[in-house]
Parts: C-alpha cells; sequence; structure tokens
C-alpha cells in the first residue's frame, strides 16, 4: 500500500478516541462526586460512576510494590503502543480494517497512559454496567471510553486476521488443486 492520505486517515480516530476519553472523564470529574453515582440508565443497567484505578484491568496489579506498577503501566504500554506504530508504519500488507482497529488501540492506550502520566488518583474508570451474576459478577468492572476502544478494536483485529488466514488458506488450496 502507497503512502497516501487513506493510510494516515485511520490515526483521526486515535485523535477522536483520546479526546472524547478525556473529554468524558474531564465531565465525570467535575460533576460527579467520587464513588458516587452520577446517572444511571435502565433501572441500575448502566450507571455512570466516578471512580478511579491506579492498577490494570479489573484491578490487577492493585497489591504489587509501586516500581513494579510503574514498570507495567506505564513502561510496558509505552512500549507496545510504539510497537504498534512501527508496524502500523512498516507493514504494507494490512487491510484497512486492520488499520482503522490498531488505530482505536492507540487512540485507547493514548487516553490511558494520559490518566496514568497525569492523575494522581490513577485512570478515571466511570461506566459500570449490570452483568446479572454471569461468572460470579453483579457488575462488570467499571470501565472508560479507552478500555472499550482498545477492547472492541482488538477483537476486531483478532477477527480480520483470522479471515485474512481463511483467505488466504483457500486461495493455497486453490492454487494446488490447479
Amino acid at each position: 500500500m502507497k503512502r497516501t492520505f487513506a493510510r494516515y486517515l485511520p490515526f483521526t480516530l486515535t485523535v477522536l478516541i483520546a479526546a472524547l476519553d478525556q473529554f468524558t472523564k474531564y465531565l465525570v470529574v467535575t460533576r460527579i462526586p467520587y464513588h458516587r453515582v452520577g446517572w444511571s440508565f435502565g433501572g441500575d443497567l448502566v450507571r455512570i460512576i466516578h471512580t478511579t484505578n491506579k492498577a490494570g484491568a479489573f484491578s490487577l496489579g492493585r497489591t504489587l510494590p509501586e516500581p513494579v506498577r510503574i514498570f507495567l503501566f506505564l513502561f510496558v504500554p509505552v512500549v507496545l503502543l510504539v510497537g504498534i506504530l512501527v508496524y502500523f508504519f512498516r507493514s504494507d500488507e494490512l487491510s484497512s480494517l486492520q488499520r482503522w482497529a490498531l488505530a482505536g488501540i492507540l487512540g485507547g492506550g493514548v487516553g490511558t497512559l494520559i490518566d496514568r502520566f497525569f492523575r494522581d488518583a490513577g485512570v478515571v474508570d466511570f461506566i459500570d454496567v449490570k452483568f446479572f451474576g454471569i461468572f460470579g459478577l453483579e457488575r462488570w468492572p467499571t470501565f472508560n471510553i479507552a478500555d472499550a476502544s482498545i477492547v472492541v478494536c482488538s477483537l476486531l483485529l483478532l477477527i480480520s486476521f483470522f479471515i485474512e488466514m481463511r483467505k488466504d488458506s483457500k486461495e493455497r488450496d486453490h492454487e494446488q488443486e490447479a
């Protein structure tokens, strides 16, 4: 793929997600007292609540010593985001969907890293969803726009890789038959 405008267009999603993530966190921090529910939708199906997290997903690592948390939650994510950027720019084999998915992951990563570097209280989480006892959870762990973007875009990326692998496999089968 040539280095054209279309190749770099997915970075608009990166900027949009990081900006939306930070804007929504700003609204939560300035309008909802800490550990309080600000709004509820569908009864208590979805709640907007102000909380923070200095650990990883599902609060994993919250009891680790501070130097270990800094390494795991600041250094490692920066290295991963740089790796994604290098892959994005060096690979000519990524599909358009894969480029957009990587851009969404980058946007979520940037949004989270902004919190980790500039918010002493930790990453602001605010989307709280009822989970009806599935996996023993009454409520899914509270998350934010960046988290949702990373998860959704990672799933899209995985699905696209499986589709590409399947397509390549069928093409090889057709070539062997000929």
